[in-house]
């Protein structure tokens, strides 16, 4: 399974095939930096930050795909066709959306107790907008044009700090003459 340095917006779900009492030690990083998870996928980069591993009964009601739906706006023809598979999940999944690479190119390489279900995409955001159309989005340029420098209220404030150094060097020196 690839993934590109370059990726956005994919979520790859996978089942951990492990018993309830194992699935901690599998899926939390060591403090020296044993990571089973992580080596069951082969991959060089994973932040867990972005690494979810799901309970199934902790979602209640709720189904995998609903969630998916909810948490990570998860849609399209392929997750449409994969959601009785999802919904008929048992134990524990593991939820990676394209964050959890760490914007690294590597190639990954599956290994039990991890089973692959299914990649999905997030919608895309619209690309393009109708452009703003009023007189103030136009904006002016001539003054930038001309090579003046915008104003700004840094003059005040130094004419301020100025004048209390003054005031403070005019105190002290008729203390240390007294």
């Amino acid at each position: 399974m690839h993934i590109k340095s370059s990726e956005r917006g994919v979520i790859r779900v996978f089942h951990i095939d492990l018993p309830r009492e194992a699935i901690e030690r599998f899926t939390t990083q060591a403090g020296t930096g044993e990571w089973p998870l992580q080596y069951a996928l082969g991959a060089k980069t994973l932040r867990a930050a972005f690494v979810e591993v799901i309970d199934i009964r902790d979602l209640g009601e709720m189904t995998l795909s609903q969630y998916l739906v909810n948490a990570h706006d998860v849609s399209g023809e392929d997750f449409q066709s994969m959601r009785p598979t999802l919904d008929a999940l048992k134990g524990f999944v593991l939820v990676l959306p394209s964050q959890a690479f760490g914007q690294t190119e590597q190639d990954l390489s599956i290994a039990t107790p991890l089973r692959w279900i299914g990649t999905f995409n997030e919608p895309l955001p619209a690309s393009g907008s109708t452009p703003i159309r009023t007189n103030s989005a136009k904006g002016s340029i001539s003054s930038a044009a001309k090579g003046s420098a915008p104003k700004s209220n840094n003059t005040l404030w130094i004419a301020i700090v100025l004048f209390f150094l003054i005031a403070v060097a005019v105190i002290l020196a008729k203390f240390l003459i007294n």
